[in-house]
Parts: C-alpha cells; structure tokens; sequence
C-alpha cells in the first residue's frame, strides 16, 4: 500500500512564528499555520492540525462507511460526513486534542434507520484514521438523511 506525504516548514516561536504546511504527494495546496490562529475562535484564514486531522477523519470515514453499507446489502446514493476536532489544555501540561464529534447524513437504499446506525458505528470502529485516534474521545451522531 501507498505511504502519502505532508511538509511543514515553520519559522519563529511559538506564538509569533508561523508556518506553511504542503500537501505533497498530491500537490493540491500549500497551507498556512499558525498558533495564535489554532488557539483562537475563529481560523482568520489559516488551518489549524485539528482541521487536518477532521478533513482525514470524514474523508476516511465515508469511505469506510460507503464499504460497510455495501456489505451490509445497502447502496449508498450519499454520504455527508462532518468532524469537529476539540483543542484544549493537557492537565499533564500542554495541549492535547479533548475529542472529536463525528456527525454523519446519508441517504441510503436497502437499510432502515437501524441498519445504518450500525453500519455507522462498524464504520467509525474499523476506520483506519479512526485507529489511529484511539487515545481520544470520538462521538458519533449518523442518521439517514
């Protein structure tokens, strides 16, 4: 299986620095970073590695979602995935990720209401990113559309 590939290049402290993260094995964009605007309310332009982190996480998770649904009998006409990944402060000194709320809509043929809760949560639990992100919180609200 393929390996992909992300560059940061940061110059400067922590909270007057900033950086440009690139996307480079598919060189679809170059973003900028920086800390001040990932701790704040509003992004003011810039991602943050929690927005990354959520586009990864619903990307993946539609895709595994779409696979479950098929072995489950069902055909899936749409799949809108939505993640809200959390910063806060680490109490062991820090900053760790506080959780991440994962919100799926699909409209589906072949499944009720209840075969696609399952199929949602078969889906959230076999992710590959989702894997990856054992040591935090993750929540699921999926619905049929």
């Amino acid at each position: 299986m393929p390996s992909r590939k992300a560059r940061t290049e940061w110059s400067g402290g922590l909270q007057d620095g900033s950086g440009r993260v690139s996307l480079v094995s598919s060189g679809v964009g170059t973003y900028d970073v920086s800390f001040p605007r990932r701790a704040a309310d509003e992004a003011g332009g810039v991602t943050s590695p929690e927005e990354l982190i959520a586009a990864a996480h619903t990307a993946c998770y539609a895709m595994q979602l779409s696979a479950v649904i098929g072995e489950a009998g069902g055909t899936v006409k749409s799949l809108i995935a939505d993640a809200e990944v959390g910063l806060g402060p680490d109490p062991a000194g820090g900053f760790r990720l506080t959780g991440i709320k994962l919100t799926v809509r699909g409209q589906v043929d072949g499944l009720d209401a209840d075969g696609f809760a399952t199929a949602a949560e078969n889906a959230k639990q076999s992710c590959p990113v989702s894997k990856a992100l054992t040591g935090v919180t993750i929540t699921l609200d999926a619905a049929l559309a």
